[in-house]
Parts: structure tokens; sequence; C-alpha cells
């Protein structure tokens, strides 16, 4: 809870999704940065490629003229070269002939080339040849073109590939902001909702919206929690009050007796003491029990395995119990069928067994049938008595629980929580069903 109560002091640039935002944001960043200047080094290889092609063509172009035509018609040639194509010049003996007015020093010859400017009269004054010179029989020749275009595309796509950068980070991170603010309001949500739950609002729930994300499934396996705490708290209650039920009234017998001992005379007192001890094992007995069903249900006992035979433990639950149905004017029956071992505990089982029993002998009622079926792995315990109620039949296997709320049958109202744990144990079911009159139990291992 304090790590969820702290949300509402974080900033949106201080949660993990933020840091993530900007790791995001740098791998974008970097992923775009490699793609642009990989384009960049493309273009630049692209344009010298056609730039060295072309000067390449005019080499050639230029040493074929001047091995075919003469040295005037050769000047008349690089006189009149197109500039658009390629930017020409010749030194006839001591003059120059073609689109320059000179030729730079140091140039190297084709297909090495330079760039060098030049000045024009027109309004870009100044303009950036790459170029180089041609040996011909009539004396080197520079063959130049101009390559300031390629520079203003090369800045413009630079300018063009920053600007997209710039533009990718601003916008990533302002997404990332906005993301982290909606994240930090739901958190502030589930704070608040937190808060209630620590003033002991337990029927509060997270939301859950339409969007099925992570905050959901979170939400969902919380309010899950909150549903389990909820129920253990209502249970809890429930154990407190039906403990409050059971005791209150052994432990006000135990005081009005011991209150009235010293009035007793000497022929009394072995009787009074032996109803105060009665009542005080009564106690004791509903706490041995809530003891004994927290050990196995948390699988503190340890079972003594051993193979059984459930005819067997049939038999022997009969024999047990067919005087005490005899006490109280009932009959019970057995019936037993094809017989089947199973691997448990002979005590834990057999206790199981003889509870399910007594609870029948004790409130099916005198003149009572009271049967006990066996067949394979199944055993049923059934009787003609008044039965249990369909929205109780489930509620009796929780703890404390008794259908009398006067409290005037003696019992501690643990006995079927503790043979569900027993035979949840031994990977055994017991449901409970009709029996039209009367109450079916139905075990199967």
């Amino acid at each position: 809870m304090l790590a969820i109560a702290s949300v509402k002091g974080i900033k949106p640039y201080q949660s993990s999704a933020w840091r993530i935002t900007i790791i995001f944001s740098a791998l974008v960043t970097l992923i775009i940065g490699t793609l642009l200047f990989g384009m960049y080094r493309q273009l630049m290889n692209e344009q010298e490629l056609q730039t060295d092609q072309h000067l390449a063509a005019e080499k050639a172009r230029y040493q074929q003229m001047a091995l075919t035509l003469d040295r005037r018609s050769f000047g008349t040639q690089v006189k009149t070269a197109d500039p658009n194509t390629a930017l020409v010049v010749w030194r006839n003996s001591f003059d120059l002939v073609g689109a320059l007015s000179l030729i730079p020093d140091d140039m190297p010859l084709l297909p090495q080339t330079r760039e060098f400017p030049i000045l024009t009269g027109g309004p870009d004054k100044l303009h950036i040849l790459t170029g180089g010179l041609v040996v011909t029989r009539y004396g080197p020749v520079l063959i130049a073109t101009r390559t300031d275009q390629l520079g203003t595309l090369i800045e413009r796509f630079v300018n063009a590939a920053i600007t997209a950068l710039m533009l990718t980070i601003v916008l990533t991170l302002a997404l990332g902001y906005l993301f982290s603010k909606a994240i930090l309001r739901r958190l502030v949500q589930y704070n608040r909702l937190s808060r209630l739950i620590e003033k002991g609002e337990y029927s509060t729930r997270l939301p859950v919206s339409w969007r099925q994300d992570e905050f959901d499934m979170l939400a969902r396996k919380f309010n899950g929690v909150l549903d389990t705490l909820e129920n253990n708290l209502t249970a809890v209650r429930g154990a407190t009050d039906n403990i409050a039920h059971d005791l209150r009234t052994p432990l006000s017998h135990l005081r009005i007796g011991l209150e009235q001992l010293p009035d007793k005379t000497s022929q009394e007192l072995p009787e009074a003491c032996a109803i105060l001890t009665e009542e005080l094992d009564h106690c004791l007995a509903t706490f041995d029990a809530m003891l004994s069903l927290t050990r196995i249900e948390e699988g503190q006992q340890t079972l003594e395995l051993q193979d059984l035979s459930i005819k067997d433990m049939c038999e022997d639950l009969f024999e047990m119990a067919e005087a005490m149905a005899e006490l109280n004017q009932q009959k019970l029956l057995l019936a037993t069928g094809e017989d089947i071992k199973v691997t448990g505990d002979k005590y834990l089982l057999f206790q199981a067994l003889f509870n399910l029993v007594d609870n029948a002998i004790k409130y099916a009622g005198e003149g009572a049938t009271i049967e006990i079926v066996q067949t394979g792995k199944e055993i049923l315990i059934r009787d003609n008595g008044p039965g249990i109620p369909n929205e109780a039949k489930e509620k009796v296997f929780e703890r404390l629980v008794r259908l009398d709320p006067s409290r005037h049958n003696k019992g501690t109202g643990l006995g079927l929580s503790l043979v569900k744990a027993i035979l949840v144990r031994h990977n055994a079911k017991v449901t409970l069903g009709d029996n039209e009159p009367g109450l079916v139990v139905r075990i199967n291992f």
C-alpha cells in the first residue's frame, strides 16, 4: 500500500513509462538517423558516380575529336561546346579557348578530379566545378561540370533530415509525456480506492475498463484477492460469533458452578465437580477440533498411508454404530459390493465416515432408518429424517456452522468441516443430496 500511496507525488517525467519513452525515443531517433545517413551516403555515391561517368564520356569524346579533327576544327568544337553539358577550356598556343577563362593549377588528369570555384557575372556569382585534365595531341583540355547544385541538394537533404529527427524526438517525447500522465491518472485512481480499502471498506473494487490491458488484468486479479479477503473476513466474523455462542453457555455454567462450590456439602461436591469438568471438556473439545481441522487443511498433519479396503471400513463402521442406532430406536442397515482398495490414513478416514454416520443417528430422529451402501469406490450414507435445506447443503461444511440456531444440541459445529478436510486430503469428494425424504451423503474416492 505504501508504494501505491506514494503515486500521488510522482510526476509524469518520474514514472517508469517516461523512462521507457526516453529509451524508445532514442531508439527511434537512432534508427531514423541511421536510415537517413544511409540515404545520404547513397545519394552522394550516386551523384559522384554520375559525375565520373559524365566526365569519362566527355574525355573519350574530346580525345576522339583530337584524333579525327585538325587543330582549327578542334578549337571550334571546344569553343562551341554546350556549357549545360560540360565546361571545356583548351589552351591554344597562348590563348584559352572555351567556356572558362582560366585553367587552375595542379588540376589532376581524369579520371582523377578536383573541385574549384569560378566567378561569374550572373545572379549566382560563385560556382563550384568538378573536373580534370585530358591529354590530347593538341595539348591538355580541361573538362569540368557544375556540382554546386548537388551541394545545394545535399544541404537541403541534410536540413530536412535534421528537421525530421527533431520532429521525431519532440513528437515521441510529447506522446510519452501524455501516455505517462494517462497511466498515472489510473494509478492515482487505484491509490484513492486502496485508501478506502485501508479504512476497512472491503467491498471496494478497482474499475475494469473496456481496454482489457495490463491494468485491467491487474485490477481483476486484485479484485479477486479482495473477494477472497472479504469472504475470509466474513468467515472469521462468523466463526467468532459461533465460538461466542458455543462457549458462552458452558463458560457461564462454569462460572456459576465455581461460585456455588463453596456452598456445596461434601456429598454434593464430587457431582458438582464432575458437571464442571464436563462443561470444561466441551470447551476443550471445541478448541481441539479447530486445531485438528487447521492441521489437516494446512497439510501439517502427516498421513500414515496404507492400502485400505473400503468394504472392511464400512463393515467396521456398521459394527461400531449399530449399538448407537439401537439406543435411539433406529434401524442401521449395511449393503456392500465389490471390494475396492484405496490408499489413505485409516484412522482419519474412519473418523470422517464415523462423523457422517454419527450425524445421521443424531439428527434423523427416533424410528429413522439409516443405510450404509458401498458400491465400488462410492459410499452412500442416507437416512429418512428431516434432511437439510438445499440452501444450507454447502454452508454446513463451513467451520462452526450449526443449523440449530438455539444451540440446544451439543456439538462443536466442526464435524462436517473436519470430514471435508480429511476427504480432500485423500483426493475424495463429498456431496449432500436429497433422499426424499431425508439426506444422502455421497463419498467418491
